[in-house]
């Protein structure tokens, strides 16, 4: 994609494992699991409906508040370590769930004030990306065109979802995508999540002028677009997410491997196999392409929050030293077609 490296400068997330980084981050690398049951929706086999929700939301709180209740600790958190006296022209490329039962017709400007009311004056342009679980990779790739062309000295790339509302959940339960246990249930289907992530990227002039240490860096973004999609009963072969891999991976050196993988992986089939053909065609790249981190596993399918909480944990799983090396891979796929990588080097905390 368009534009050059970008330095990773602060990090957020609040999700149903963590109300910050370093806690959702301890409780993936533990294992830690944020399922539990609804308190009154029921499934068709007459079970409370399995979610991964944030603990300490009411579960009356719906629609934008909601969402911002969970991005906006998200986006402070990553804005923590700006110096105030550091002159900045700061975008906000923001990633947010596509239309679908239960979400607000006017989500994005609802939340675009809750934004401003909390923040006042910290972004002078914003953009809206709604691919879904790609979403994150479409504000990245933004990010880096809008820095290349000097439109801003920095972006906070932020993205929240939730799958919580009622309506939200019925459908995922029409469509045959709900997990649950049992012989009436879909075991191939996925815990419905909620979480937001943000991650503050800007130039390495930038980070200079505020003596900011940067944590890692954005090195490229990579977007396809898949023919087959989940859902209407074609065959999948991952053309699409071998499209996004490959426009990421061609700026690695000569010789460089990913060291990590995070991915979307969330239960279904569909997502499986696909991985499976884009990683058969790039493995060469990859120092162990089956050797991959799906959070879903801990806090549930987090949709359009995913790529930005993804970047997060690339960046800490080498920090802390607990990853296999500093690049990492992070991907994510869309029902409505669009696939997204990115390559993150991340610094160690001396380098840092």
């Amino acid at each position: 994609m368009a534009g050059g490296a970008l330095q990773i400068l602060g990090l957020g997330a609040c999700t149903p494992v963590g109300r910050n980084v370093p806690a959702s981050a301890a409780a993936v690398r533990a294992g830690v699991c944020g399922f539990g049951s609804h308190p009154y929706m029921i499934d068709t086999a007459g079970e409370p409906m399995r979610i991964a929700r944030a603990p300490w939301l009411d579960i009356e709180l719906t629609g934008a508040e909601r969402l911002a209740e969970l991005l906006l600790p998200a986006m402070e958190e990553a804005l923590a370590q700006w110096p105030d006296e550091v002159p900045r022209r700061v975008g906000l490329p923001l990633a947010r769930p596509p239309p679908r039962p239960g979400r607000p017709q006017q989500l994005a400007d609802e939340l675009l004030a809750y934004v401003a009311d909390a923040l006042p004056g910290r972004f002078v342009h914003a953009a809206r990306f709604e691919a879904g679980h790609a979403a994150g990779h479409l504000a990245m790739a933004a990010a880096q065109a809008g820095c290349a062309r000097a439109d801003f000295d920095a972006c906070l790339v932020a993205g929240v979802d939730s799958y919580i509302a009622d309506e939200t959940l019925d459908w995922v339960e029409a469509c045959d995508q709900l997990h649950g246990g049992g012989p009436l249930n879909n075991a191939w289907g996925f815990v419905p999540g909620e979480a937001a992530g943000a991650v503050l990227m800007g130039t390495a002039g930038l980070a200079q002028r505020g003596g900011i240490a940067p944590l890692g860096e954005l090195v490229a973004v990579g977007i396809g677009q898949e023919s087959k999609r989940i859902k209407t009963g074609e065959v999948c072969i991952g053309e699409g997410l071998t499209q996004a891999f490959r426009a990421a991976l061609q700026t690695l050196a000569p010789g460089d491997q990913i060291h990590n993988v995070f991915c979307d992986l969330n239960g279904e089939r569909y997502r499986a196999d696909e991985y499976g053909f884009a990683a058969l065609r790039t493995g060469d790249q990859f120092r162990s392409a089956t050797d991959f981190v799906a959070p879903a596993d801990c806090w549930g399918d987090v949709g359009a929050s995913s790529a930005p909480l993804f970047a997060a944990l690339a960046v800490l799983c080498h920090r802390k030293h607990y990853g296999q090396g500093p690049l990492s891979l992070v991907w994510a796929s869309a029902e409505s077609g669009e696939r997204g990588a990115a390559v993150i080097r991340a610094l160690d905390a001396r380098e840092g």
